[in-house]
């Protein structure tokens, strides 16, 4: 017989007595639910059973080396929870009809430990026996591995090779291990902003009571919860139990004899076969799934241009796109090839967002960028591409290679190298900057930005800049927006106003400085505006602020309001940069009344959306004129942010120059020489789209005035995959879980500018469409019964901004509207069991509630004008022209 480790000092595991036969109750449960539920009600199931242990061998020359043998009998399966009857998958259901006559026998035949000093050095069993057998008994193998001494080590069980520290006090022992920390080949991906991704706690303790030197009980523990970021209301959580008792302990079989472990083994059984302890991966097929073309059928109807807004459509993108990340890249090129032109574009989409392989080969063997003719697919598939969940290096080779080749559409070969930049920053954001492939595309867009000539190629390579943020192309930069006009300095601008603040040098303040006080040259109101934001915007010195605030007064009239609007908002909305601006405000000559009291109609303003205890929206919204009344600029920016990360949800900037000929004004001081032009450029979840040009030259302006419908361009239409987030984990009583939350986004962003000469009006109309859906799939599969919870959210949205102009008196009124119409939100959780032949126990919640329409009170001097145009209109009904 031997003693306990502490007795006798020659022991450091637990020891079994010879020829006794130890008999314990075992059991393994698992529920899965909403985070703060109780487990009263979860779904899940127990699996049950007697376990036989007795000892076979010990070394005659090592105590603390020991082979036993470990046998599961007499397995039930049942709810984790009560339940009638009617509601519960396995009743009336033998254990041999549910878990499959073969697989029991599998999980009957006995598995061999040899322990040394507690540890498991090898797992004997059967080879050829299903996965899912092996895994349930390697869960049963790794609860009797421990250590009778306090302290940290890295050992190995069912979850791989995981840090793990024990606690040891009297006849009790705490095991805690680190899953965290745990070497296994990781299974899955997360989003590219945490904003839009999956927060992950995990823990797990398991604790021994022992008695005579060997174990009279386990109690193990295994907790994941998963949240939402920007709604930690929704998320899911698995627990897993596992609970193995002494029942008694019988005469049992002798020792065999043997000096060594093999032999000792081949004695017992020669079939048996050491094998890792480490569980090993394990898939249920579909029986009953449909095909990807079965599929994409089924949700067609919902996939239609006009219903690109509602949410039925985002909730079939994200099905179609679970679908064809398991097909092949023939069935997805058949479903290509099949569909009609109006509805490719969404395939295009749900193809380019799977981001698998198979899906990136189909759909580059199927678009032929030297076909001019199907551009429209061409832009989806690429924008598809910039808004990438987790892009990989292939995608950006692919791309690169596109690139260098023939491109028919040269709107194309300029969306194509935009996107470059944007997956250049979302693999440098991941570490991937010094790969092959995102080096050489730095080069290229370096390289050719420094040589390019027309204009048009600069402006490409800039706004792929834009996207990059590369911060070696901050000299680059500064010198277009410095020695360059009209749009090319402004787009450099605008790049520069987009780095994070510690990126910007002091070289770039001092050139921003120059820019706003015109040291070397006169420059543009809109360039000067943007350069006093990136002032303001970095940390900017007592300085700099005084000089700024001096120049209010001084400015061309506009320009006056618009950076006394500037400054005020910044003080509205404590911006960074409020403190220095209230500490120089205390100097008087800089705050005098009539440096303050500007006359004009161009504002910044800020607001908040929405104020959430997860994440907060913010809007802002600035327009700037020209001193005859016509838009010059107007920027509308939505960003979401949490505590530590942001996200440019997105921006519209209306831009126009060199309309004065039209109403006979006369042009404001350095912007004499400019081309009629007016455009747009929108930013969307972090990624800047190729502008749209609404005409240019003065020749195409007439010709669309005397058109003009007043019909919106349509912007972005498209489906968006935003949350892509996927994980598989090994649970340690065998069965493997899973966590998978998708979130897609449909959208429209349409924008138009109308004249109407009769009434001295302009109007620029911005409409935002958009329909949310969330799904998130939590599951627990265990081959022979699985079970889970589903949650789904959605809303339907749009956000509308207008603003009107009057310019037949000065200072113009200007109307600004920003509404949010009244938004349907459902949410639904459904706990579910299900075995393979169909049987399913489902539990379904839901809650649907209207959000609230909303006019955003922009600010009073707006409200009050808003009054004026309103009230001048009602004399003077009629349409344009």
């Amino acid at each position: 017989t031997t003693v306990f480790a502490s007795q006798t000092g020659h022991t450091t595991g637990p020891s079994l007595n010879n020829d006794k036969l130890y008999k314990f109750a075992y059991s393994a449960e698992v529920y899965v639910d909403r985070v703060k539920a109780s487990l009263q009600k979860s779904a899940g199931y127990r699996i049950s059973s007697g376990v036989d242990v007795n000892l076979l061998w010990r070394n005659p020359d090592n105590d603390d080396d020991q082979l036993i043998k470990i046998t599961i009998k007499d397995v039930q399966v049942e709810n984790v929870n009560e339940r009638p009857a009617a509601k519960s998958i396995f009743k009336g259901r033998s254990t041999e009809k549910i878990i499959r006559k073969e697989y029991l026998e599998a999980l009957q035949k006995p598995i061999v430990l040899e322990l040394v000093r507690g540890k498991v050095k090898t797992f004997y069993s059967y080879q050829n026996e299903p996965g899912f057998t092996q895994n349930i008994k390697r869960g049963l193998a790794s609860l009797f591995q421990l250590q009778l001494h306090s302290g940290s080590t890295r050992e190995v069980d069912i979850s791989g090779k995981c840090n793990t520290t024990y606690h040891v006090r009297q006849d009790q022992v705490t095991k805690i291990k680190d899953l965290d920390s745990c070497e296994t080949a990781k299974q899955g991906f997360t989003s590219h902003n945490p904003i839009l991704d999956v927060s992950k706690k995990v823990t797990s303790a398991t604790i021994y009571v022992l008695e005579d030197g060997f174990i009279k009980s386990i109690k193990a523990e295994e907790n994941y919860v998963f949240l939402l970021n920007f709604r930690r209301k929704t998320g899911a959580k698995i627990v897993s139990k596992q609970k193995l008792e002494l029942k008694s302990v019988q005469a049992g079989p002798g020792l065999i004899a043997g000096k060594q472990v093999a032999g000792v083994i081949k004695t017992l059984d020669s079939s048996y076969v050491a094998m890792p302890l480490e569980a090993e991966p394990v898939k249920s097929e579909c029986k009953k799934c449909p095909s990807l073309s079965q599929h994409w059928q089924s949700i067609r109807e919902h996939m239609h241009p006009e219903k690109l807004s509602k949410s039925e459509a985002a909730k079939s993108f994200l099905s179609f796109i679970k679908s064809i990340r398991k097909a092949t890249k023939e069935e997805i090129l058949q479903v290509i090839r099949s569909e009609n032109k109006e509805l490719l574009p969404q395939v295009v989409d749900a193809v380019t967002s799977a981001q698998t392989p198979e899906s990136l080969e189909a759909i580059l063997e199927f678009l032929d960028f030297k076909d001019a003719s199907a551009s429209i697919l061409q832009e989806r598939f690429l924008y598809a591409c910039g808004f990438a969940s987790h892009p990989s290096e292939t995608l950006l080779k692919s791309l690169t290679d596109k690139f260098k080749g023939d491109i028919a559409n040269e709107e194309i070969r300029e969306t194509l190298v935009i996107v470059m930049g944007a997956l250049i920053r979302k693999l440098c954001d991941k570490g991937g900057c010094k790969l092959p492939f995102v080096v050489e595309a730095k080069r290229m867009i370096l390289n050719r930005l420094e040589k390019a000539k027309k204009d048009d190629n600069v402006r490409m390579y800039l706004l792929a800049l834009k996207n990059a943020l590369l911060p070696e192309a901050i000299p680059l930069l500064l010198k277009y927006t410095e020695s360059e006009e009209g749009p090319i300095s402004s787009l450099a601008a605008t790049a520069l106003q987009r780095y994070d603040p510690s990126f910007l040098t002091k070289e770039v303040k001092e050139t921003m400085n120059r820019i706003y006080h015109q040291n070397r040259k006169v420059h543009e109101k809109t360039l000067r505006t943007t350069a006093a934001a990136i002032i303001l915007n970095s940390n900017p010195s007592y300085m700099e602020v005084k000089n700024i605030l001096l120049s209010i007064g001084e400015l061309p009239m506009e320009m006056n309001k618009y950076m006394l609007s500037m400054i005020q908002d910044i003080l509205h909305f404590e911006m960074p940069s409020s403190k220095t601006i209230r500490k120089v405000l205390k100097d008087m000559r800089a705050h005098n009344y009539d440096r303050f009291s500007k006359m004009g109609s161009s504002s910044a303003y800020s607001g908040y959306i929405t104020r959430g205890p997860d994440v907060s929206s913010t809007y802002s919204l600035d327009i700037l004129y020209s001193g005859s009344g016509i838009l010059r600029r107007s920027n509308m920016n939505i960003h979401i942010f949490d505590r530590n990360a942001e996200l440019h949800a997105s921006q519209v900037v209306i831009e126009a120059q060199g309309l004065e000929s039209i109403i006979a004004a006369t042009p404001d001081e350095g912007e004499e020489n400019l081309d009629s032009f007016a455009g747009m450029s929108a930013i969307l979840f972090d990624v800047q789209l190729r502008p749209v040009t609404f005409f240019q030259g003065y020749g195409d302006l007439m010709s669309k005035m005397l058109s003009a419908t007043g019909d919106p361009m349509n912007v972005v239409k498209g489906l968006v995959l935003l949350t892509d987030y996927s994980q598989e984990f090994q649970l340690q009583s065998g069965p493997t879980a899973s966590a998978e939350f998708l979130g897609g986004l449909a959208i429209d962003i349409s924008g138009g500018m109308e004249f109407s000469l009769w009434y001295r009006e302009s109007k620029t109309n911005v409409k935002n469409r958009v329909a949310v859906f969330l799904s998130g799939n939590t599951e627990v599969d265990s081959f022979f019964v699985k079970t889970g919870m589903e949650t789904t959210l959605e809303v339907e949205t749009a956000l509308d901004f207008i603003s009107t102009v009057q310019f037949s008196q000065y200072p113009f009124l200007v109307c600004m509207q920003m509404d949010r119409i009244e938004s349907p939100f459902r949410s639904h959780v459904t706990k579910y069991e299900s075995l393979p032949s169909g049987r399913r126990y489902t539990a379904r919640r839901g809650k649907a509630e209207m959000l609230a329409g909303n006019e955003y009170p922009l600010h009073q001097e707006n409200s009050n004008m808003c009054r004026k145009v309103f009230g001048a209109k009602s004399d003077s009904a009629g349409g344009w022209f």
